[in-house]
């Protein structure tokens, strides 16, 4: 089975904050990301409102809704956040830290701190009871003591971080030790039935590795996306990568 295509169209909001402007339309991002076969929508709710806005959580429910796709929205566990997961009920939530003075999420979940391991069971707990059939990953390192924690959680599936990787890729530095690293963890997640995601950094060219290796099940892109759709196009650019996830094994 192929792997699944997410695609984060954060950066069109940022775009739009810069200026304050009612435009470029979210509506019309996630329509045209959808209609270029991608597999779900993801954006990210973060406290600060930097980029995705709460009005526009509903608003691109009902276009994921009309797609028949998931909606997968990122968030920290913040108890403002989870009212507003709670009453637009996307489809999965993928948990994550965060920082308010980093430029982007910088790594995974410390699972291995007892106030964040707590913190996020309480947010699972009560997003499992309040959201009929909602699934959660986690978004942590291919760490296995800290994969060993998140199989303690009520959780569906974990995102693994690859911003490390995708800089070594675009250093030209020696992947082996990520691809290992990356095997090693799958096989765990394998033999606990939790799924295995993938996101941050990655770009066309920095997937195809991981596609070959065949283990990540879904793949969350944004960022080089939306640079890339300046000069391709946003259609053409989703398009071109969905056929990247095609080569794998």
């Amino acid at each position: 089975m192929k792997p699944r295509l997410g695609v984060n169209i954060d950066h069109i909001a940022t775009l739009r904050q810069a200026r304050g402007e009612g435009y470029p339309s979210l509506v019309d991002a996630a329509h045209i990301v959808l209609d270029a076969g991608a597999d779900q929508i993801t954006i990210h709710l973060r406290e600060d409102r930097r980029h995705i806005q709460d009005y526009d959580v509903p608003a691109i429910k009902l276009v994921t809704q009309k797609f028949g796709v998931p909606l997968n929205l990122e968030m920290g566990a913040n108890d403002e956040i989870l009212e507003i997961a709670l009453e637009s009920k996307p489809e999965w939530i993928c948990l994550v830290p965060e920082k308010r003075e980093e430029l982007t999420t910088e790594g995974g979940l410390n699972l291995l701190d007892d106030n964040v391991f707590k913190k996020i069971r309480i947010c699972c707990t009560k997003l499992k009871a309040g959201i009929e059939n909602v699934k959660i990953s986690l978004f942590v390192e291919s760490n296995m003591e800290i994969l060993q924690k998140a199989k303690e959680l009520p959780i569906d599936a974990v995102e693994i971080h690859t911003g490390d990787y995708a800089r070594a890729f675009n250093s030209q530095d020696d992947l082996d030790i990520y691809l290992e690293d990356f095997a090693k963890a799958a096989k765990y997640m394998e033999e606990n039935k939790i799924g295995f995601h993938a996101g941050h950094g990655l770009t066309d060219k920095s997937v195809i590795p991981l596609v070959e290796q065949g283990y990540f099940v879904e793949y969350n892109i944004g960022h080089w996306i939306i640079c890339q759709s300046v000069f391709k196009g946003l259609d053409k650019t989703v398009a071109s990568l969905k056929k990247n996830l095609t080569k794998g094994k």
